[in-house]
């Protein structure tokens, strides 16, 4: 199986920090900002968000993860949803600006399963959605505020995203 390179490890940085920045002007700066990144890939992105937010604007911006398995609608349900939170973060959500970080937006199905997570413990004053790579084919109602690469793909195309924090590498690719 063939792999074509999308975006280098330069591509990638350059991205981070032009989302960074499109976060600030949406938010006119860190005040009321949350960053949530969708395990695992989001969750990574989200500290390199956080970090390029710090750098501009000299303040740590609350981030934290969630899990959205037991939300997903496409794997078999083994029980309803428990009490437990869904995401980790140390402050409370609830009338703050949470920006949602995904790796690929595809489907829609994995955010609308984080909106879920999110919604069904706090009632965020806002919420928004960046990711790295849009490659289309949306089956949801669902858009990014923040785009790093609108990328056409066919269907049985695979859109991989590899960060060095668990894959020892920094790339986009299409196999």
């Amino acid at each position: 199986m063939s792999e074509r390179v999308i975006m280098d490890e330069a591509a990638i940085q350059r991205t981070v920090t032009r989302i960074a920045h499109e976060i600030l002007e949406y938010n006119r700066g860190t005040d009321n900002l949350i960053l949530l990144g969708i395990k695992t890939r989001g969750a990574f992105l989200a500290r390199r968000l956080q970090q390029k937010i710090e750098s501009i604007e000299e303040k740590v911006v609350p981030t934290g993860t969630i899990d959205i398995t037991q939300f997903r609608d496409d794997l078999e349900q083994t029980s309803n949803h428990s009490n437990e939170k869904t995401y980790e973060i140390d402050v409370n959500i609830t009338n703050q600006v949470v920006i949602i970080i995904d790796d690929v937006l595809y489907t829609g199905r994995t955010v609308r399963a984080s909106l879920d997570a999110v919604l069904q413990y706090a009632r965020p004053k806002k919420i928004g959605l960046a990711t790295l790579v849009d490659r289309g084919h949306r089956e949801l109602p669902i858009r990014a505020d923040f785009v790093g690469k609108n990328i056409p793909t066919a269907r049985e195309e695979a859109v991989s995203v590899f960060l060095d924090e668990i894959d020892s590498r920094n790339a986009v690719v299409i196999e």
